[in-house]
């Protein structure tokens, strides 16, 4: 997939996710992400693309941004673009950042190998990083295969729906361990909000029977770096006070000057 390609894309995605179908879907990403996000811990975090959903509102970290790969990209409700760059490109600091988060980046980016590179690059050791992306193993999955001969798309045409066993592999090569992965959004392929209401009943019922076919998908993993490992407290003899554990994910070297790794103010020089 070229740039313009890849762009045209990401407007096609950005319409669908203001249909009935996207709206269901941003509702079930942005519960997953309000409960994972906000038991990480560290001090700066950044999502890049799809401003539709606040995928660090429940986080606590002290600094937020919100990125998009293209420009004047708005939505109503969302949070202040802060910057806008190429996705293989992140013009942030090496090891500086604690957390990452990718809604539907991956499959609709020109070079999702590098995209992913360049977030490993940024992450600090132990820092996390979260992708959503549309599962092509599902009832969606399907109808968008059947939709190359008949021309009725459900999902934005253009987007490489990528699997999540190929996500874990790829992220296994970057020293990236998945820590956990969710699976939502079971009903059919509708187009409507009633029919969606209707089939509600299936995302009770896909959790529990068939939990590796829902549309969308959700991957957490941790940058893994060789020839580290988490110490515990050590405990003193009888009587003695125990050290105060500190998240592990805290723990790393702040950069020289004040908070950000890259600070908004640096990148407009």
């Amino acid at each position: 997939m070229d740039s313009a390609t890849s762009e045209k894309s990401i407007i096609a995605l950005d319409s669908w996710l203001q249909t009935p179908a996207g709206a269901y879907v941003r509702a079930w990403e942005q519960r997953v992400l309000d409960e994972l996000t906000a038991d990480i811990f560290g001090f700066n975090a950044l999502q890049i693309g799809t401003p539709q959903i606040d995928a660090l509102a429940a986080s606590r970290m002290p600094h937020k941004w919100l990125a998009t790969t293209r420009p004047a990209v708005t939505a109503a409700g969302s949070r202040p673009v802060a910057l806008t760059f190429d996705a293989g490109e992140i013009p942030f600091a090496s090891q500086s950042l604690d957390l990452v988060v990718l809604p539907h980046v991956l499959e609709f980016a020109a070079e999702p190998h590098q995209v992913l590179r360049e977030v490993e690059r940024v992450l600090i050791p132990e820092g996390q990083l979260i992708i959503c992306g549309f599962n092509p193993a599902s009832l969606w999955g399907l109808r968008q295969v059947t939709a190359r001969l008949t021309g009725a798309h459900y999902l934005p045409e253009a987007g490489e729906f990528i699997s999540m066993p190929r996500i874990k592999d790829w992220l296994k090569l970057l020293n990236m361990g998945v820590s956990h992965s969710h699976f939502g959004c079971y009903a059919p392929a509708c187009r409507t909000e009633p029919w969606l209401a209707r089939y509600a009943f299936m995302d009770r019922a896909g959790a529990r029977w068939w939990p590796y076919f829902g549309a969308v998908y959700m991957v957490q993993s941790i940058k893994r770096v060789k020839g580290m490992r988490l110490i515990g407290p050590a405990w003193s003899k009888k009587g003695a006070k125990a050290p105060v554990a500190v998240p592990a994910a805290n723990k790393h070297r702040r950069l020289q000057g004040d908070a950000a790794p890259a600070s908004i103010e640096s990148l407009k020089e």
